[in-house]
């Protein structure tokens, strides 16, 4: 049997993705889309720049990974300076990173325009930088920017460039098709053509998708040689995006010649949550899921035709390249309770939640779950919400309080000194122990009164909600007008425990949407304390 090549995936969505328009990351939501991909599988996370700004300064300050080789961004040194005495290139090698991954100019042009520096200069600078990474004890990267356009316009200094940070000790020289606009064919003769000089082991592609090719580009250099995949969940990044791992993964995995050829470090188990994953991170991000999206759109194993419907109802092969199960996601011609429970059966799995697959309680817990998504829940994103509703529906959740009742506040008036200020207030009426305790409280919103009136009487709970804090919380019009539908997703932590999670709640009232995601917030705590 002929060994597979090791192909590694190198993740730049909280980098390269936080230049998409409208997308604005909070080291929380950082923290929480690193374990997205540590659960995927990915071999690098690329965290940010630091020193570029306080959130990536903040984020990087420490080790956010325990698999993946945790990864920052910067610069080689300027012209003119050592590395030593370099702000910009020190600041990166003070972060918590395991690997530095250093942008270099490639092309000769921008050399020339935007470093305003020779040739022989910039090659000192990414030498020395490179040198600066190792002598720091760190993985050295080099993100060749503009190669391709470079190599068309001067191939030898573009070759010149790479040669250099690996001939310099660079474990990654890496290939960027920087403006988007190289096409596949280009692609893959380029790439043969620096393998020459450079080893393929050691090559690595980062392509955006501004002629829609980034994905195409990205197979079509790993065909070539090229040993390392830069990419981003869902295809975010600047201008039109970069290439999407969510797209590129079960392609390698699931299709010929890749799957023969390559190995990588997702499990077919993993790739089965590869659909989850990815509509988890919209929810992050607060955006609505591509529902035509490759292998992991809702309407990606969808068939509306009636003689498609019949073949598939016969052989789910005749319209289906890849089994919808592979990638987590499902058929929806087919309304078949067995494969419903099969997605259950494995999200409880990976739940640690141990039932049987004959139990009679996953019929009505499916219904459950069919029936809440209909009105607009969406438990990919929200785990503690989907792991409340099972153990419920399987008796495996104490009644630890029961709210009675409660009522918000909102009052805009002007303060003592004249300002204009709005004042929240809120009174919940929750029933433990046999007892109802009545709490009133204030917050900078009805969310945070809400939150701080449930949480100041609980009696014998009280020392365990006192560890609980809220950390995020995002809204989501599921249809128009002010009399829409809203879904909050509520973020929280457990600071004895660091332990991070979401909860949901749905309702045409966003105050009661809110509380829903509230209480399950508070009961989960209760529940991973062992109360």
């Amino acid at each position: 049997m002929t060994t597979r090549d090791r192909l590694y995936l190198f993740d730049t969505t909280l980098r390269d993705g936080a230049q998409t328009a409208g997308i604005d990351f909070s080291v929380e939501e950082k923290i929480a889309v690193a374990g997205l991909l540590e659960r995927l599988g990915v071999d690098y996370v690329e965290g940010g720049y630091p020193g570029a700004n306080p959130t990536d300064s903040a984020f990087l300050a420490e080790k956010r990974t325990s698999s993946a080789t945790f990864t920052a961004f910067g610069m080689t040194k300027r012209a003119g300076r050592s590395a030593a005495n370099d702000p910009g290139l020190q600041g990166v090698l003070e972060s918590a990173a395991d690997a530095i991954c250093l942008v270099a100019k490639s092309w000769d042009y921008h050399v020339r325009v935007a470093l305003g520096c020779s040739n022989e200069e910039n090659l000192d600078s990414i030498r020395d930088s490179v040198l600066a990474v190792r002598a720091a004890g760190r993985e050295a990267m080099i993100d060749c920017e503009h190669f391709f356009d470079g190599f068309k316009a001067n191939p030898d200094y573009a070759l010149a460039c790479a040669r250099t940070a690996f001939e310099a000790g660079a474990r990654w020289v890496v290939l960027c098709d920087t403006n988007g606009g190289t096409l596949p064919g280009e692609v893959a003769e380029i790439v043969r053509l620096v393998a020459e000089s450079v080893p393929g082991a050691n090559l690595g592609i980062h392509a955006h998708d501004d002629t829609g090719h980034a994905v195409a580009n990205s197979l079509a250099a790993v065909a070539a040689g090229a040993r390392q995949v830069q990419g981003t969940l869902n295809g975010i990044g600047e201008r039109c995006g970069n290439a999407n791992l969510v797209t590129l993964i079960p392609t390698l995995m699931l299709k010929e010649p890749y799957r023969s050829h390559f190995e990588l470090g997702v499990t077919q188990e993993t790739l089965a949550e590869v659909t989850a994953i990815s509509r988890a991170f919209d929810e992050i991000i607060n955006r609505s899921p591509d529902r035509h999206a490759p292998y992991v759109g809702a309407n990606a194993f969808a068939t509306k035709a009636g003689i498609h419907a019949s073949a598939i109802l016969k052989e789910p092969e005749t319209y289906e390249h890849v089994p919808p199960e592979s990638v987590g996601n499902r058929r929806r011609v087919l309304v078949s309770n067995q494969a419903g429970k099969s997605n259950l059966l494995g999200e409880l799995a990976r739940l640690g939640i141990a039932v049987e697959k004959s139990d009679p309680r996953l019929d009505a817990l499916l219904a459950d779950v069919k029936e809440r998504e209909a009105q607009g829940y969406a438990y990919e994103a929200a785990d503690a919400s989907f792991e409340l509703l099972a153990r419920r529906r399987l008796g495996e959740v104490p009644a630890y309080f029961d709210v009675q009742s409660f009522r918000v506040m909102v009052e805009r008036r002007y303060n003592a000194i004249g300002e204009l200020v709005t004042v929240s207030e809120a009174v919940v009426k929750v029933g433990i122990d046999g007892e109802t305790r009545m709490s009133v409280s204030e917050g900078n919103g009805p969310v945070n009164a809400l939150d701080n009136a449930l949480r100041k009487d609980l009696g014998r709970y009280q020392p365990v909600i006192d560890q609980m804090e809220l950390i995020d919380f995002k809204v989501r019009i599921l249809n128009g007008g002010t009399d829409a539908v809203t879904r909050v997703l509520i973020e929280s932590q457990d600071h004895r425990t660091n332990k991070r999670w979401f909860t949901i709640g749905v309702s045409g009232n966003i105050v009661d949407a809110s509380f829903q995601a509230l209480i399950d917030s508070h009961t989960y705590t209760l529940l991973k304390a062992g109360c």
